[in-house]
């Protein structure tokens, strides 16, 4: 990338980069405030950054404005940056930003917290308080597109008051912004909250708000994914346990949730006694482990929990199955030696990859390090953990970058950062190294010379969450789930139930048997309709029964999302089928 610098932070770039994406979808966010201060000149702003593909505003409209609005603005928009407008950098004294921005209280918070030199960005009669960088002038802002409301509470605290977020994407060519406009719609198409209800799987309730319901076909998901998570620990060595789902106020006061994490629990009491839900599993992991005594012999020591959890999120970030209030983490604990740290991480990575690779899935690492505030423990160990975790990332080859001071409370973490089909980042898997809690409740090993050593405890969950690993997977195949994991892998169609019905009949019992997930439509729909509701429904296998089926024993079938009808003998197809899902088994 070739980047010039002119006028302090003005830019020009080569528009290929990644970082002149960022910097003219900014300038963008610029160019809408301006059209907004145009068009409602009572209006306040807060913010207005890059994000991936695009930029937002956080603005406070004095009177409410709704989506068929953007179109308004995004015309004045166009207006505007057909002026090209030079875009102005100026470095003012903080009394001196103080006055410009006399009128707007955002602005004067956000001045009050800056102690370096203040910069602002004027286009035509527009100036905002910014770092820049920017492009030269407006008139290089030609293709882009509004595309949504949202609200958003300043600065990100629910105390404060809740701001429009109005979202927009800005490109170099109109080919860009009309590819990434189709892709907008085919994830809109892939929404997992739509393809929940279309396929049945899951359901949200005002009398719960973030309490997910599991429907018929969401719990064959869910179950299935369960059984091959319990399988795989089962290889790797982990012991499967259950703790309770709620905790003595005392216990969390020792692993520090109490302090850090208490405005996020449901709390309630119980014979005049305060208790928890656990929005985590790990102090009931370590009960467990303090149950018994061990040797150095016992370690590494696996627990493996699906442990369900409650966090109170605030309301307006829930989101389907993406952000709840009540979920399934698929969690593990493991207590080992100091010199046992790398071998076991190595080990969860393996693990990682086996189960990723189930779904097609590819993750990049990042290394998440300690909180500048609200942890817990000595820096010292801090430092220590990070650098096992360097270690084994570097020595076992996994790519990683920094993460500042996004660990735990108690502990450094990697964290798994999966991609889907869509090209979409998600945080899922995590491997968080602690030596803080079993200092915190005393855990102990008998060592070798028979004296007492603390263990060091992994935090490990590979789905994260399983609500949101189903809503991810749901996404990434579009609803069309693999065959092992359909909630109805094989839909049977008799052409005419007079006279193929009966070996529809016989065909569905034997495959119902053999352990298959099947649905027999006997409705007296014609067959077009049937053929299209089971590819509705995205089912794997939609098998069509008529006269030469039924004469040779055969079944004729075609795959979902192909065209080709294959006839087989009914042993070679359950074969077939066998076959992609034994792996599963």
């Amino acid at each position: 990338m070739k980047v010039q610098q002119h006028d302090g932070s003005i830019i020009e770039m080569e528009k290929s980069s990644k970082e002149a994406l960022e910097v003219l979808n900014h300038s963008t966010s610029h160019l809408l405030a301006e059209a907004i201060q145009e068009l409602y000149p009572d209006a306040l702003f807060g913010f207005g950054p890059a994000i991936e593909n695009g930029f937002y505003y956080d603005i406070d409209f004095k009177e409410p404005i709704v989506e068929e609005d953007l179109a308004k603005i995004e015309k004045k928009m166009h207006e505007l940056a057909s002026k090209d407008e030079k875009i102005v950098r100026q470095v003012l004294s903080k009394k001196e930003a103080l006055e410009v921005f006399k009128n707007n209280p955002y602005k004067i918070e956000l001045i009050e917290g800056i102690d370096e030199d203040i910069t602002t960005f004027t286009q035509g009669k527009f100036v905002d308080l910014c770092r820049g960088p920017h492009i030269m002038s407006t008139g290089q802002i030609k293709h882009f597109k509004l595309l949504s409301l949202a609200g958003a509470y300043w600065r990100g605290d629910s105390k404060n008051k809740q701001l429009v977020r109005i979202y927009g994407t800005s490109w170099f060519s109109a080919e860009e912004l009309n590819n990434y406009l189709t892709l907008i719609e085919e994830r809109k198409k892939r929404d997992h909250r739509l393809l929940g209800k279309q396929l049945n799987l899951f359901m949200l309730s005002e009398y719960g708000p973030g309490f997910p319901f599991w429907l018929p076909n969401g719990m064959i998901v869910r179950t299935e994914i369960e059984n091959m998570w319990k399988r795989i620990h089962r290889k790797y060595d982990y012991l499967l346990i259950d703790t309770p789902i709620m905790l003595s106020k005392e216990l969390w006061i020792t692993s520090g949730h109490w302090e850090h994490y208490k405005d996020n629990m449901y709390t309630t009491e119980i014979d005049e006694k305060e208790f928890a839900v656990k929005p985590m599993n790990c102090p009931g992991a370590i009960l467990v482990y303090k149950n018994s005594l061990h040797s150095y012999k016992d370690l590494p020591l696996r627990y493996a929990e699906l442990g369900h959890v409650h966090r109170h999120e605030a309301s307006g970030a829930l989101n389907g199955l993406f952000r709840v209030r009540s979920f399934t983490q698929d969690d593990a604990h493991t207590f080992v030696r100091d010199d046992q740290i790398e071998d076991e991480i190595i080990s969860i990575l393996k693990l990682y990859d086996e189960v990723y690779s189930i779904f097609g899935l590819d993750y990049k690492i990042e290394l998440s390090t300690r909180p500048e505030k609200d942890y817990i423990g000595d820096i010292n160990i801090w430092n220590k953990s990070e650098a096992i975790l360097e270690s084994v990332c570097r020595n076992s080859g996994h790519e990683f970058k920094i993460n500042p001071g996004d660990g735990a409370f108690y502990g450094p973490k990697l964290d798994f950062k999966l991609k889907d089909s869509m090209g979409r980042i998600w945080q899922c898997g995590t491997v968080q190294l602690d030596m803080n809690l079993p200092e915190r409740f005393d855990c102990y090993y008998i060592d070798s010379d028979g004296e007492k050593k603390r263990p060091v405890m992994l935090h490990r969950a590979c789905f994260g969450s399983i609500e949101r690993f189903i809503g991810i997977i749901t996404e990434n195949y579009a609803g069309a789930f693999p065959s092992w994991l359909a909630p109805v892998q094989i839909a049977l169609l008799p052409v005419n139930n007079n006279f193929h019905l009966e070996y529809a009949q016989k065909l569905y019992q034997e495959m119902k048997d053999h352990g298959l997930r099947v649905e027999l439509d006997d409705s007296n729909d014609k067959l077009g309709y049937r053929m299209r509701n089971a590819q509705m429904k995205k089912i794997p296998y939609t098998i069509v029964l008529g006269d030469h089926e039924r004469d040779d024993e055969t079944v004729t079938y075609r795959k979902y999302g192909q065209k080709d009808q294959i006839t087989v003998k009914v042993n070679d197809f359950i074969a077939m089928i066998d076959e992609e899902i034994k792996l599963m088994k």
